[in-house]
């Protein structure tokens, strides 16, 4: 444990202290989200805080390479191509922060980062964990993980309408889903429980966290495209990665975990998402537009409109995000019945926080923000 909170913590420190040297350049390159009529922020404010992420996630994955525990991981290719791929987005990222690409331009460079790093890195959604189903074939195997990390980048990117949104709810999201593989590895290999799962998760809280202090309202950068497809991407991996390593026969004759778990729990970090860019879908084409059209109706204007200030509304979200993906966590280690009532108590919690009296009235003037929407 005490290597991953070291590595946690190289990457938070760098993507720290980088992050002033991107806000910099995006000041100098003019990548500075204005103030348009669906935003909800006030001020124009540079992007780019991806870059900063990505240098983090580099410097914490060199260093953990030199570290004798996780020699295991990288005599496997896996952590350098996921690592590719993130850079790969990244710069795509920098690219429509810059000069603002239109979405089939950005589509096709997502297709193509998360097919170079599964073709390349081997970071293939090959099986479905549950009654030991394989997918039928190499290229519908391909098609499926660049599908399935291409709906995660998306995914982030249109979550990312508050201050300090998507980093909190991916480094939160993504400390249960480190919780699991750690546990897991551990009780599996007690003997070497180091593993790529484990390791590109830290590394991505690590840099969230990082990121986070100059995000947080008032945020003073954005992490931009850059950062949202950069940490879907990674995110996406991880839980592709794991699906793909853990024996799930083993692992129901050590623990009673259910076997679909490894596929439940990535998309129980990301449900937030998920479910703010499903019903952005369905709205939009209901209503005759492209699935792409931004409108002022995601999960967290709603939460606005029900008279939440800023903060508030982001760390509402923030708690939903922990409660779903530590209660899928929980199957690790608790009976699903219990899980079941744990999660059904602090469902009730954290509804009642988000519409009980705690929120202000609801017709009361909008408090003036600063970050921008999808």
């Amino acid at each position: 444990m005490r290597v991953y909170l070291l590595v946690v913590l190289v990457a938070a420190s760098v993507t720290y202290l980088t992050t002033p040297l991107a806000r910099w350049l995006a000041l100098r390159t003019g990548a500075i989200t204005a103030v348009r009529s669906r935003d909800v922020h006030s001020v124009p404010t540079p992007r780019l805080g991806g870059v900063a992420m990505l240098l983090g996630i580099a410097a914490a994955m060199v260093v953990a390479s030199r570290m004798p525990f996780l020699e295991g991981v990288f005599s496997q290719r896996e952590a350098w191509a996921i690592l590719g791929g993130a850079a790969m987005v990244c710069l795509l990222g920098v690219a429509d922060d810059i000069w603002d690409l239109d979405w089939f331009t950005k589509l096709i460079g997502q297709v193509l980062a998360a097919g170079v790093m599964a073709w390349q890195g081997g970071v293939w959604l090959y099986a479905v964990p549950i009654a030991g189903q394989t997918i039928g074939s190499s290229q519908l195997s391909l098609v499926v993980t660049v599908l399935v990390i291409v709906v995660a980048m998306n995914a982030v990117n249109f979550v990312d309408g508050l201050d300090g949104l998507a980093a909190g709810v991916v480094a939160i999201g993504g400390t249960g889903f480190f919780v699991y593989t750690y546990l897991l590895s551990r009780d599996v290999s007690a003997e070497n429980y180091a593993n790529v799962a484990s390791l590109v998760v830290a590394v991505l809280v690590g840099a969230c966290l990082g990121f986070l202090p100059h995000n947080f309202h008032p945020a003073r950068i954005f992490m931009g495209d850059s950062g949202s497809m950069l940490i879907g991407l990674v995110i996406a991996a991880a839980g592709i990665v794991v699906t793909g390593q853990i024996d799930t026969v083993v692992v129901e004759e050590r623990q009673q975990i259910p076997a679909f778990l490894p596929i439940v729990l990535p998309v129980a970090v990301l449900l937030l998402p998920l479910l703010d860019m499903g019903l952005a879908v369905v709205r939009r084409v209901g209503a005759g537009r492209s699935p792409f059209h931004p409108d002022r109706l995601h999960l967290h204007h709603r939460l606005l409109e029900l008279g939440h200030s800023h903060r508030r509304a982001v760390l509402i979200m923030y708690l939903w995000t922990a409660l779903f993906a530590f209660g899928a966590a929980g199957l690790a280690v608790w009976t699903t019945g219990t899980t079941l009532g744990v999660l059904g108590a602090g469902a009730v919690v954290v509804l009642l926080l988000t519409l009980g009296p705690m929120r202000g009235a609801a017709l009361r003037p909008r408090p003036t923000t600063r970050s921008a929407t999808r």
